[in-house]
């Protein structure tokens, strides 16, 4: 390795730090950008579409794009990406065009869909390195982000602050941190050599074969979508369905980021005691439980507290199925990329896809989505955590 593993700890931590303070930046202005656009929920709905676009693309090629020239190019043009999107959504907000705040969520969800994926091979081979748990921390700092954004833009909210000029300054400074960032991060990592890569396409159908990865897959995917969900949709569920104003809706968010931040940074200790799988179980039980009050009870302190359940829940599910990837078998950057990939998919363009059916149902109601996917989820963690368990023995006798 060129550079030591403290800097590129560091250098990582700071790379999800700048996607973290950029979705809250953007979600707890949700209402003031919804009001700037004069858009209903539907056409909110239809400017996320350019959320998911952006992360298809991105998702899609990021994959490839790492075995063929390694994760670092492709944390940077995601990370460059994410930074110059703050800009033009709050520009597309200020002279209330729907196409420009759209075009700013692509950019965004192209940035973050690549370029995470790429961040995630990364930390994963700092894990397979030092043999400790990293990932779950390194997503802390995501989720540490996203408290860092949301009490900005909750101060944003409470003083009317204008939109435009907020994205703008959050571009710079995530800009400059991108900058700082890359130099320290190694060239190489995740990149397949061509002679001993095979047939990408048939190795992924193999890994697609594998019931360890399957069971990963399906956990994080739940637990993904989770957290996109509070992300997207959160401060509107809060008003429009619990009939909170706009600040303490983007006040409740902060909640959740919160819970989310708190969970990542201690559940290393959890997930030493108990195991990945005990982990992932309870982690699925307290979302489903968050999820199931703010969806069936009509009280605003209930459906506050329970978002500390949905945040906790949520919190361990995307890094602990990530480290449990890369350790399911060979080729970990390879399982790494594919169950990313999976949580990419679900974490940003999932909940888009929930505000057509919040449209016609209310967004409360389409809550149910994500509940019944999470409380899967906890069954899938009992089935890994058979499997490995059976795996365990057959080596031991081995």
């Amino acid at each position: 390795m060129n550079r030591s593993i403290p800097q590129r700890q560091l250098a990582l931590a700071a790379l999800f730090l700048v996607p973290g303070i950029g979705i809250a930046s953007w979600v707890t202005r949700t209402p003031d950008i919804r009001d700037l656009l004069g858009a209903s929920t539907f056409e909110m709905g239809l400017v996320l579409f350019g959320l998911s676009l952006g992360s298809m693309l991105g998702i899609l090629v990021s994959g490839p794009l790492v075995a063929r020239f390694g994760a670092r190019p492709i944390i940077a043009a995601g990370a460059i990406s994410v930074a110059l999107s703050m800009p033009l959504i709050g520009i597309g907000a200020g002279v209330s065009e729907a196409l420009i705040a759209a075009a700013g969520l692509f950019l965004f969800g192209a940035g973050m869909g690549g370029g995470e994926i790429a961040l995630n091979v990364e930390g994963a081979d700092i894990e397979q390195v030092t043999g400790r748990s990293f990932l779950p921390r390194l997503h802390g700092f995501f989720s540490l982000g996203t408290v860092i954004g949301a009490l900005v833009g909750i101060a944003a909210t409470a003083t009317s602050f204008p939109v435009s000029i907020h994205m703008v300054i959050i571009g710079v400074l995530a800009l400059i941190a991108v900058c700082l960032a890359m130099p320290r991060i190694p060239s190489g990592t995740g990149r397949t050599p061509r002679e001993a890569s095979g047939s990408p396409r048939a190795a992924r159908a193999q890994l697609w074969r594998d019931p360890t990865v399957l069971l990963i897959g399906v956990i994080i995917l739940a637990m993904a979508l989770a957290e996109g969900t509070a992300n997207d949709w959160l401060p509107l569920v809060m008003v429009d369905g619990h009939g909170f104003d706009a600040a303490s809706g983007s006040a409740i968010y902060a909640v959740f980021a919160a819970a989310m931040t708190t969970g990542r940074f201690v559940g290393g200790w959890f997930i030493d005691r108990f195991g990945r799988a005990a982990v992932l179980c309870a982690s699925g039980v307290f979302g489903a439980i968050g999820l199931a009050l703010i969806i069936f009870v009509d009280n605003p302190v209930i459906a506050t507290a329970a978002v500390l359940l949905w945040g906790l829940g949520a919190s361990l599910g995307f890094p602990v199925a990530i480290s449990a990837a890369g350790d399911s078998g060979p080729d970990a950057a390879a399982r790494v990329s594919l169950v990313a990939t999976l949580g990419y998919v679900a974490f940003l363009v999932g909940p888009p896809a929930l505000g057509f059916f919040g449209d016609e149902f209310g967004l409360r109601s389409a809550l149910i989505i994500p509940f019944v996917l999470v409380a899967l989820a906890a069954f899938a963690a009992l089935a890994y955590g058979r499997r490995t368990r059976v795996h365990l023995e057959v080596e031991r006798a081995a």
